[in-house]
């Protein structure tokens, strides 16, 4: 997906200066972006909105601002999706508030309802995504909901009809039942 993604920036002409990268979800395909388009300069800001399977605080807040100048550089902003839009929000106007001359966004999907609408991703889609690099993290926020076996299945079984790896969600679950 992301060698697809570099290919479309590419295609459309757009060489960032730097990448810079939402964490905590946007660190992994910033990284491969970085890679893929020849960007050397790389960065990340943190943004907390998220506590939970689709459960969000009110608003973002911005939990580490930008540590390196991009006053008149070209920014591609990465994240994995855009779900409602109020992250991504936030990042471009702080980058926008630290000079950049240009910021373009980058994610994996984008969501229908978004506000903040990338200007490359790959799927559009409404379901809820878990990405490999957040997989045993929402496997313990399932677990954390409940103690009854059938409710905790009926989660992972909808993720894995989503595509989640039924192999990696029993051994998620079983190590994380034994932890306890």
């Amino acid at each position: 997906m992301l060698l697809n993604q570099a290919q479309k920036i590419q295609r459309d002409s757009y060489k960032p200066d730097i990448i810079i990268g939402i964490a905590r979800g946007g660190i992994v395909p910033s990284r491969i972006l970085a890679d893929l388009l020849e960007t050397k300069d790389f960065t990340i800001i943190a943004i907390e909105y998220y506590l939970g399977i689709a459960h969000t605080k009110q608003e973002p807040i911005l939990k580490q601002s930008l540590n390196v100048p991009i006053a008149d550089k070209k920014v591609l902003l990465v994240d994995d999706v855009s779900d409602e839009g109020k992250s991504l929000q936030l990042a471009k106007k702080h980058i926008e508030e630290q000079g950049a001359k240009e910021v373009k966004i980058a994610t994996i999907y984008s969501k229908p309802r978004t506000i903040t609408k990338p200007d490359y991703y790959e799927k559009e889609t409404s379901n809820w995504i878990v990405f490999p690099w957040e997989a045993k993290e929402t496997i313990n926020k399932i677990i954390q909901k409940t103690d009854d076996k059938h409710a905790i299945n009926q989660p992972l079984s909808k993720l894995v009809k989503a595509g989640f790896s039924k192999k990696l969600g029993d051994t998620l679950l079983n190590d994380a039942r034994r932890k306890r």
